[in-house]
């Protein structure tokens, strides 16, 4: 097990264990309070923090992709209207995820909801917030660690700067996880868009199929399924925990970008344990509704609570990038 993988597994106990603050959007520790500090104020920090980072993560959630655009999840609003459209007005679903776990019937009708979700985020260009955040760490030491699927990371970065502990839409994994093997989803989704026109089904013998049991595939991703462990999943957490591992010593800059109340044991909570831990460190986090800083952190660490598409543009303009 990687060093990155065990502060989650602490994490998660530590959010079994409390699960009812959790649950009522809390936390468990005693928190340092509103900044002191105006948002301009705050966004000098930012920028002055990395300016002098000797190296920096970052930490990607699903609150960064949202402030970009892709906020087609949870509610039944204008984004997932228009990538959703026909299955918005024939069920009535209030956001992507409330389709993905209705129990379906059909499952051609299934897989032509899941291949419009997956086409949704595969097709994609990449979010404004993305390129921002590409050139506040443009020539810095860097790597993200995220718990996004919809493959924006790795579209605005090389790949081997970018740790996906929760899977990739990109790829298809056996349902059964028969083997450890993941394989293309881009083209078959492609295909099945395309034979499912303006209806909302697709034609069951393009289902797609594990090429070794004979199972039906499913997105490698965590969430909805069986997420398979494997080598590529292993690989993932290898990066961060590389990463942090030899840098450790350095002046680190952890930087948490939209992380909700469902996950903060991937992101949110092992920042705070190795900011606390590591002597040189310091956290910055953006969050548009969270105002969560450990009262330990209180002199090591920051949260901007604002909108995260205008904080990055302007530490984009403040850094003169």
């Amino acid at each position: 097990m990687t060093f990155y993988e065990e502060l989650v597994i602490q994490a998660q106990r530590n959010y079994e264990q409390y699960y009812g603050v959790y649950a009522r959007g809390g936390v468990p520790y005693e928190l340092a309070g509103p900044s002191p500090l105006s948002y301009d104020e705050q966004i000098d920090l930012f920028a002055r923090n990395v300016q002098e980072a000797d190296c920096i993560l970052v930490g990607g959630a699903s609150g960064l992709s949202a402030a970009g655009g892709g906020d087609f999840y949870y509610d039944n609003n204008d984004s997932y209207k228009k990538y959703f459209g026909k299955f918005a007005e024939k069920y009535g679903f209030n956001g992507a995820f409330d389709g993905m776990s209705h129990r379906w019937d059909d499952r051609g009708e299934f897989w032509g909801y899941l291949a419009t979700f997956l086409h949704t985020t595969q097709s994609a260009p990449i979010r404004a917030p993305y390129h921002d955040l590409a050139a506040i760490l443009d020539g810095r030491d860097f790597h993200v660690v995220t718990t996004n699927q919809d493959t924006q990371f790795v579209k605005a970065f090389l790949e081997e700067k970018v740790s996906e502990i929760q899977g990739d839409h990109r790829f298809f994994q056996c349902s059964r996880c028969c083997t450890d093997y993941l394989w293309d989803a881009v083209g078959p989704v492609n295909r099945m868009i395309e034979a499912m026109g303006e209806g909302t089904s697709v034609p069951e013998d393009m289902i797609p199929c594990c090429p070794h049991c004979g199972a039906e595939a499913f997105p490698w991703v965590r969430g909805y399924g069986n997420l398979l462990q494997g080598r590529r999943y292993e690989a993932e957490y290898e990066k961060v925990s590389r990463y942090v591992q030899e840098n450790a010593s350095r002046r680190m800059l952890f930087i948490e970008l939209g992380v909700g109340r469902l996950t903060p044991m991937f992101i949110q909570e092992p920042f705070w344990n190795l900011t606390l831990g590591l002597p040189d460190a310091f956290y910055i986090a953006v969050n548009d509704k969270y105002d969560y800083l450990p009262k330990q952190l209180s002199d090591k660490g920051s949260v901007i609570v604002a909108d995260i598409a205008q904080v990055l543009r302007d530490v984009r303009k403040r850094l003169g990038r």
